[in-house]
Protein backbone atom coordinates (compact mmCIF):
# COMPACT_ATOMS: atom_id res chain seq x y z
CA UNK A 1 0.00 0.00 0.00
CA UNK A 2 1.50 3.43 -1.05
CA UNK A 3 2.21 5.70 1.76
CA UNK A 4 -0.78 8.67 1.39
CA UNK A 5 0.61 11.80 2.68
CA UNK A 6 -2.05 13.93 1.96
CA UNK A 7 -4.40 12.52 3.49
CA UNK A 8 -6.08 13.55 6.87
CA UNK A 9 -4.32 11.17 9.71
CA UNK A 10 -7.92 10.93 11.75
CA UNK A 11 -9.35 9.45 8.50
CA UNK A 12 -7.28 6.26 8.68
CA UNK A 13 -9.31 6.10 12.36
CA UNK A 14 -12.52 5.75 10.82
CA UNK A 15 -14.60 2.86 9.14
CA UNK A 16 -16.92 3.03 6.23
CA UNK A 17 -20.43 2.76 6.12
CA UNK A 18 -21.27 -0.82 5.18
CA UNK A 19 -24.89 -1.23 3.79
CA UNK A 20 -24.34 -5.03 4.42
CA UNK A 21 -22.00 -5.99 7.60
CA UNK A 22 -19.99 -9.00 6.15
CA UNK A 23 -19.82 -8.43 2.78
CA UNK A 24 -22.64 -8.10 -0.04
CA UNK A 25 -25.10 -10.35 -0.72
CA UNK A 26 -25.39 -13.27 -3.61
CA UNK A 27 -28.12 -15.17 -5.27
CA UNK A 28 -31.61 -14.79 -4.10
CA UNK A 29 -32.18 -13.09 -0.65
CA UNK A 30 -35.07 -12.04 1.80
CA UNK A 31 -33.26 -8.15 1.82
CA UNK A 32 -34.77 -7.42 5.65
CA UNK A 33 -31.74 -5.33 6.53
CA UNK A 34 -31.95 -1.74 4.87
CA UNK A 35 -35.73 -1.12 5.43
CA UNK A 36 -36.75 -0.61 2.09
CA UNK A 37 -40.06 -1.17 0.59
CA UNK A 38 -40.77 -4.70 0.17
CA UNK A 39 -42.42 -4.13 -3.46
CA UNK A 40 -41.42 -2.27 -6.42
CA UNK A 41 -42.79 0.50 -8.01
CA UNK A 42 -46.05 -1.08 -10.17
CA UNK A 43 -45.40 -2.09 -13.66
CA UNK A 44 -47.68 1.26 -14.94
CA UNK A 45 -45.92 3.30 -13.16
CA UNK A 46 -42.67 1.91 -14.41
CA UNK A 47 -43.86 2.24 -17.80
CA UNK A 48 -44.38 5.68 -17.23
CA UNK A 49 -41.24 6.83 -15.96
CA UNK A 50 -39.44 4.68 -19.02
CA UNK A 51 -41.31 6.88 -21.34
CA UNK A 52 -41.04 10.19 -19.33
CA UNK A 53 -37.13 9.18 -19.90
CA UNK A 54 -37.38 8.65 -23.61
CA UNK A 55 -39.96 11.44 -24.13
CA UNK A 56 -39.12 14.07 -22.01
CA UNK A 57 -35.28 14.04 -20.68
CA UNK A 58 -32.53 14.83 -22.75
CA UNK A 59 -29.45 13.12 -21.79
CA UNK A 60 -27.10 15.92 -23.45
CA UNK A 61 -28.67 18.92 -20.76
CA UNK A 62 -28.33 19.36 -16.66
CA UNK A 63 -31.13 18.87 -15.04
CA UNK A 64 -33.34 21.45 -13.36
CA UNK A 65 -30.62 22.49 -11.48
CA UNK A 66 -33.65 24.86 -8.85
CA UNK A 67 -35.67 21.54 -8.93
CA UNK A 68 -38.67 23.99 -9.30
CA UNK A 69 -41.40 21.59 -9.90
CA UNK A 70 -40.29 19.15 -7.51
CA UNK A 71 -40.29 21.26 -4.71
CA UNK A 72 -43.57 22.48 -5.41
CA UNK A 73 -45.03 19.13 -5.04
CA UNK A 74 -43.29 18.17 -2.35
CA UNK A 75 -44.76 21.40 -0.74
CA UNK A 76 -47.75 20.30 -1.86
CA UNK A 77 -47.47 16.88 0.34
CA UNK A 78 -46.45 18.43 3.21
CA UNK A 79 -49.31 20.62 3.38
CA UNK A 80 -51.34 17.68 3.53
CA UNK A 81 -49.61 15.44 5.70
CA UNK A 82 -49.16 18.37 8.17
CA UNK A 83 -52.73 19.41 8.13
CA UNK A 84 -51.40 23.25 7.10
CA UNK A 85 -50.92 25.49 4.32
CA UNK A 86 -48.15 27.73 5.44
CA UNK A 87 -44.99 25.25 3.29
CA UNK A 88 -43.99 26.93 -0.05
CA UNK A 89 -41.70 25.50 -2.65
CA UNK A 90 -38.98 27.81 -0.72
CA UNK A 91 -39.47 25.91 2.80
CA UNK A 92 -37.91 22.94 0.84
CA UNK A 93 -34.54 21.83 -0.16
CA UNK A 94 -33.98 18.95 -2.06
CA UNK A 95 -31.14 16.17 -1.76
CA UNK A 96 -29.54 12.97 -2.87
CA UNK A 97 -30.98 11.24 -0.55
CA UNK A 98 -31.24 12.98 3.07
CA UNK A 99 -27.55 11.42 3.34
CA UNK A 100 -26.37 14.66 1.32
CA UNK A 101 -29.11 16.98 3.15
CA UNK A 102 -27.29 16.16 6.58
CA UNK A 103 -23.68 16.63 5.30
CA UNK A 104 -25.05 20.13 3.91
CA UNK A 105 -26.47 21.21 7.60
CA UNK A 106 -23.20 19.86 8.90
CA UNK A 107 -21.26 22.39 6.32
CA UNK A 108 -23.42 24.91 7.11
CA UNK A 109 -22.86 24.60 11.09
CA UNK A 110 -20.09 23.20 12.63
CA UNK A 111 -17.27 22.80 9.76
CA UNK A 112 -14.27 24.24 10.19
CA UNK A 113 -14.24 23.73 14.20
CA UNK A 114 -17.30 25.82 14.26
CA UNK A 115 -19.03 23.08 16.62
CA UNK A 116 -20.06 19.95 17.38
CA UNK A 117 -23.65 17.71 17.47
CA UNK A 118 -25.35 15.25 19.41
CA UNK A 119 -26.45 12.00 19.03
CA UNK A 120 -28.05 9.65 21.48
CA UNK A 121 -27.39 6.15 20.80
CA UNK A 122 -28.48 4.15 19.45
CA UNK A 123 -29.33 5.93 16.61
CA UNK A 124 -28.80 6.34 12.75
CA UNK A 125 -25.27 5.61 12.37
CA UNK A 126 -24.75 8.10 9.43
CA UNK A 127 -25.15 11.41 11.31
CA UNK A 128 -21.93 10.73 13.44
CA UNK A 129 -20.51 9.07 10.26
CA UNK A 130 -20.88 12.04 8.06
CA UNK A 131 -19.83 14.29 10.75
CA UNK A 132 -16.31 12.65 11.70
CA UNK A 133 -15.37 11.93 8.12
CA UNK A 134 -15.81 16.37 8.29
CA UNK A 135 -13.94 16.38 11.41
CA UNK A 136 -16.64 17.47 13.04
CA UNK A 137 -16.85 16.33 17.11
CA UNK A 138 -19.66 14.41 18.12
CA UNK A 139 -21.37 14.59 21.46
CA UNK A 140 -22.89 10.58 21.98
CA UNK A 141 -25.62 10.52 24.39
CA UNK A 142 -27.76 7.31 25.82
CA UNK A 143 -31.06 6.15 25.79
CA UNK A 144 -33.33 5.11 28.86
CA UNK A 145 -34.59 0.99 28.63
CA UNK A 146 -37.79 1.93 26.44
CA UNK A 147 -35.07 4.10 24.49
CA UNK A 148 -36.65 7.29 25.23
CA UNK A 149 -33.37 10.07 25.07
CA UNK A 150 -32.06 10.34 29.01
CA UNK A 151 -33.13 14.09 29.07
CA UNK A 152 -31.10 14.78 32.26
CA UNK A 153 -28.07 14.06 30.58
CA UNK A 154 -28.82 15.45 27.20
CA UNK A 155 -30.13 18.87 29.07
CA UNK A 156 -25.94 19.02 30.55
CA UNK A 157 -24.95 17.11 27.35
CA UNK A 158 -26.55 19.90 24.78
CA UNK A 159 -24.24 22.78 25.76
CA UNK A 160 -21.73 24.72 23.59
CA UNK A 161 -20.23 23.95 21.24
CA UNK A 162 -22.82 21.77 19.98
CA UNK A 163 -25.01 23.39 17.61
CA UNK A 164 -27.02 20.43 15.80
CA UNK A 165 -29.11 18.09 17.55
CA UNK A 166 -30.53 14.95 15.67
CA UNK A 167 -33.47 13.50 16.44
CA UNK A 168 -35.35 10.35 14.48
CA UNK A 169 -39.44 10.06 14.71
CA UNK A 170 -39.24 7.07 14.75
CA UNK A 171 -36.00 6.21 15.73
CA UNK A 172 -34.01 3.93 13.54
CA UNK A 173 -33.57 1.00 14.34
CA UNK A 174 -35.08 1.16 17.36
CA UNK A 175 -38.73 1.96 15.59
CA UNK A 176 -40.10 4.47 18.69
CA UNK A 177 -41.77 7.93 18.04
CA UNK A 178 -40.07 10.84 19.83
CA UNK A 179 -41.85 11.23 23.64
CA UNK A 180 -43.83 14.29 25.00
CA UNK A 181 -41.44 15.08 26.84
CA UNK A 182 -38.29 14.73 24.16
CA UNK A 183 -40.66 17.01 21.94
CA UNK A 184 -41.32 19.80 24.65
CA UNK A 185 -37.28 19.59 24.96
CA UNK A 186 -36.85 20.29 21.40
CA UNK A 187 -39.31 23.24 21.84
CA UNK A 188 -36.89 24.58 24.77
CA UNK A 189 -34.03 24.12 22.89
CA UNK A 190 -32.27 27.54 22.30
CA UNK A 191 -32.14 29.85 18.88
CA UNK A 192 -28.27 29.26 18.50
CA UNK A 193 -28.89 25.17 18.33
CA UNK A 194 -30.04 23.93 15.21
CA UNK A 195 -32.97 20.92 15.36
CA UNK A 196 -32.83 18.08 13.25
CA UNK A 197 -35.73 16.23 13.28
CA UNK A 198 -35.77 12.79 10.62
CA UNK A 199 -38.71 12.09 9.92
CA UNK A 200 -37.97 8.90 7.13
CA UNK A 201 -40.27 6.58 8.53
CA UNK A 202 -43.25 9.09 8.82
CA UNK A 203 -45.90 8.02 6.35
CA UNK A 204 -45.33 4.61 8.89
CA UNK A 205 -45.82 6.18 11.92
CA UNK A 206 -48.12 8.99 10.35
CA UNK A 207 -46.51 11.55 13.14
CA UNK A 208 -45.08 14.77 12.14
CA UNK A 209 -43.87 18.22 13.52
CA UNK A 210 -43.85 19.73 10.13
CA UNK A 211 -46.83 22.31 11.33
CA UNK A 212 -44.97 23.36 14.21
CA UNK A 213 -41.85 24.48 11.67
CA UNK A 214 -43.46 28.32 11.46
CA UNK A 215 -42.93 28.38 14.84
CA UNK A 216 -39.02 27.42 15.34
CA UNK A 217 -36.81 28.58 12.89
CA UNK A 218 -33.89 26.32 14.07
CA UNK A 219 -35.95 23.09 13.16
CA UNK A 220 -35.38 21.45 10.10
CA UNK A 221 -37.01 18.14 9.35
CA UNK A 222 -35.81 15.50 7.08
CA UNK A 223 -37.62 13.17 5.02
CA UNK A 224 -36.91 10.75 1.93
CA UNK A 225 -38.42 8.94 -1.08
CA UNK A 226 -36.44 5.93 -0.13
CA UNK A 227 -39.32 4.15 2.53
CA UNK A 228 -42.70 4.59 1.50
CA UNK A 229 -42.45 6.23 -1.57
CA UNK A 230 -40.37 2.61 -2.93
CA UNK A 231 -38.08 4.95 -4.81
CA UNK A 232 -34.71 3.87 -2.38
CA UNK A 233 -32.96 3.29 -6.21
CA UNK A 234 -33.46 6.77 -7.45
CA UNK A 235 -32.13 8.21 -4.07
CA UNK A 236 -34.44 11.50 -3.05
CA UNK A 237 -34.48 13.20 0.50
CA UNK A 238 -35.54 16.32 1.14
CA UNK A 239 -35.91 19.38 3.80
CA UNK A 240 -38.61 21.34 5.12
CA UNK A 241 -37.32 24.23 7.25
CA UNK A 242 -37.60 28.26 7.28
CA UNK A 243 -37.11 30.11 4.05
CA UNK A 244 -33.97 31.78 5.65
CA UNK A 245 -32.10 28.25 6.45
CA UNK A 246 -33.40 26.31 3.34
CA UNK A 247 -31.94 29.57 1.81
CA UNK A 248 -28.47 28.50 2.92
CA UNK A 249 -28.31 24.85 2.79
CA UNK A 250 -29.08 25.93 -0.93
CA UNK A 251 -25.74 27.58 -0.69
CA UNK A 252 -24.02 24.33 0.29
CA UNK A 253 -25.27 21.91 -1.75
CA UNK A 254 -23.12 20.72 -4.99
CA UNK A 255 -24.88 22.34 -8.57
CA UNK A 256 -27.30 19.92 -10.73
CA UNK A 257 -26.75 17.51 -7.05
CA UNK A 258 -30.18 15.48 -8.37
CA UNK A 259 -30.20 13.89 -11.95
CA UNK A 260 -33.43 14.26 -14.40
CA UNK A 261 -34.57 10.85 -14.08
CA UNK A 262 -34.21 10.98 -10.13
CA UNK A 263 -36.73 14.31 -10.36
CA UNK A 264 -39.07 13.01 -13.15
CA UNK A 265 -39.46 9.77 -10.73
CA UNK A 266 -40.14 11.62 -7.36
CA UNK A 267 -42.63 13.55 -9.19
CA UNK A 268 -44.32 10.78 -10.69
CA UNK A 269 -44.55 9.00 -7.31
CA UNK A 270 -46.24 12.40 -6.00
CA UNK A 271 -49.08 12.34 -8.75
CA UNK A 272 -50.14 8.60 -7.43
CA UNK A 273 -49.02 8.78 -4.22
CA UNK A 274 -52.80 7.63 -3.38
CA UNK A 275 -51.96 4.22 -4.99
CA UNK A 276 -47.91 3.70 -3.43
CA UNK A 277 -49.08 5.04 0.11
CA UNK A 278 -52.26 2.51 -0.08
CA UNK A 279 -49.57 -0.46 0.54
CA UNK A 280 -48.86 1.16 4.29
CA UNK A 281 -51.84 -0.74 5.69
CA UNK A 282 -51.09 -4.19 4.75
CA UNK A 283 -47.26 -3.50 6.00
CA UNK A 284 -48.81 -2.24 9.04
CA UNK A 285 -50.81 -5.13 9.50
CA UNK A 286 -47.67 -7.49 8.56
CA UNK A 287 -44.89 -5.42 11.08
CA UNK A 288 -47.62 -6.29 14.10
CA UNK A 289 -48.43 -10.09 12.79
CA UNK A 290 -44.22 -9.98 13.01
CA UNK A 291 -44.09 -8.32 16.41
CA UNK A 292 -46.89 -10.95 17.74
CA UNK A 293 -44.78 -13.98 16.28
CA UNK A 294 -41.35 -12.76 17.63
CA UNK A 295 -42.88 -12.25 20.99
CA UNK A 296 -43.38 -16.02 21.52
CA UNK A 297 -39.44 -16.84 21.22
CA UNK A 298 -38.38 -16.58 24.92
CA UNK A 299 -35.14 -15.81 24.07
CA UNK A 300 -35.95 -12.14 22.72
CA UNK A 301 -37.86 -8.95 23.88
CA UNK A 302 -39.50 -7.36 21.04
CA UNK A 303 -40.62 -3.70 21.18
CA UNK A 304 -43.15 -1.71 19.80
CA UNK A 305 -43.03 -0.36 16.54
CA UNK A 306 -43.71 3.14 14.81
CA UNK A 307 -41.70 2.38 11.88
CA UNK A 308 -41.74 -0.31 8.87
CA UNK A 309 -39.30 -2.69 11.17
CA UNK A 310 -39.43 -4.60 14.14
CA UNK A 311 -36.46 -4.38 16.55
CA UNK A 312 -35.42 -6.67 19.35
CA UNK A 313 -32.73 -7.82 21.79
CA UNK A 314 -31.93 -10.92 23.99
CA UNK A 315 -33.27 -11.50 27.13
CA UNK A 316 -29.32 -12.66 28.21
CA UNK A 317 -26.04 -12.69 25.97
CA UNK A 318 -24.90 -9.91 23.81
CA UNK A 319 -23.30 -8.86 20.21
CA UNK A 320 -21.26 -11.81 19.53
CA UNK A 321 -24.66 -14.05 19.92
CA UNK A 322 -26.56 -11.66 17.75
CA UNK A 323 -23.97 -11.17 14.78
CA UNK A 324 -23.88 -15.01 14.90
CA UNK A 325 -27.35 -15.01 14.67
CA UNK A 326 -27.42 -12.67 11.80
CA UNK A 327 -24.70 -14.58 9.60
CA UNK A 328 -26.29 -18.15 10.18
CA UNK A 329 -29.75 -16.11 8.80
CA UNK A 330 -27.78 -14.49 5.84
CA UNK A 331 -26.41 -18.42 5.20
CA UNK A 332 -30.13 -19.41 4.87
CA UNK A 333 -31.34 -16.28 2.66
CA UNK A 334 -32.57 -13.77 5.11
CA UNK A 335 -30.50 -10.69 5.96
CA UNK A 336 -31.27 -9.06 8.58
CA UNK A 337 -29.44 -5.97 10.57
CA UNK A 338 -27.70 -6.75 13.73
CA UNK A 339 -27.15 -2.72 15.07
CA UNK A 340 -27.56 -0.76 18.74
CA UNK A 341 -26.92 -3.88 20.37
CA UNK A 342 -30.07 -5.98 19.09
CA UNK A 343 -31.59 -6.79 16.05
CA UNK A 344 -33.83 -4.87 13.19
CA UNK A 345 -35.97 -6.80 11.08
CA UNK A 346 -37.46 -4.52 7.85
CA UNK A 347 -40.98 -5.97 7.56
CA UNK A 348 -41.16 -7.63 3.90
CA UNK A 349 -43.86 -9.31 2.17
CA UNK A 350 -45.93 -11.80 3.69
CA UNK A 351 -43.85 -15.01 2.76
CA UNK A 352 -40.47 -13.21 3.59
CA UNK A 353 -41.29 -12.18 7.09
CA UNK A 354 -42.70 -15.73 7.99
CA UNK A 355 -39.43 -16.92 6.39
CA UNK A 356 -37.55 -14.36 8.55
CA UNK A 357 -39.21 -16.13 11.95
CA UNK A 358 -38.78 -19.57 11.18
CA UNK A 359 -35.31 -19.23 10.12
CA UNK A 360 -35.02 -17.47 13.23
CA UNK A 361 -37.02 -19.76 15.42
CA UNK A 362 -34.90 -22.81 13.87
CA UNK A 363 -31.73 -21.35 14.68
CA UNK A 364 -32.68 -20.87 18.26
CA UNK A 365 -34.19 -24.24 18.74
CA UNK A 366 -30.56 -25.46 17.38
CA UNK A 367 -28.89 -23.83 20.35
CA UNK A 368 -30.98 -25.11 22.83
Amino acid sequence: MPMLDFIRSDLTQLQAYTPHPGGEPTGPLDILDTNESPVDLPPELKAKLAWLYQETIATNRYPDGSHHRLKGAIATYVNESATTNTIAPDWISVGNGSDELIRSVLIATCLGGQGSVYVAEPTFSMYGIIAETLGIPVVRGQRLADFSVDLEQAQSQVVAPVRVVFMVHPNSPTANALTAAEIHWLRSLPPEILVVIDEAYFEFSQTTLAAELPQHPNWVILRTFSKAFRLAALRVGYAIAHPSLTHILEKVRLPYNLPAFTQAGAELALQHRGLLLNAIATLQEQRQKMITALSTLPSFVVFPSEANFVYLRLREGGDPELAAIAAALKTEGTLIRHTGGGLRITVGTAVENQRAIARLTAYLHRQD
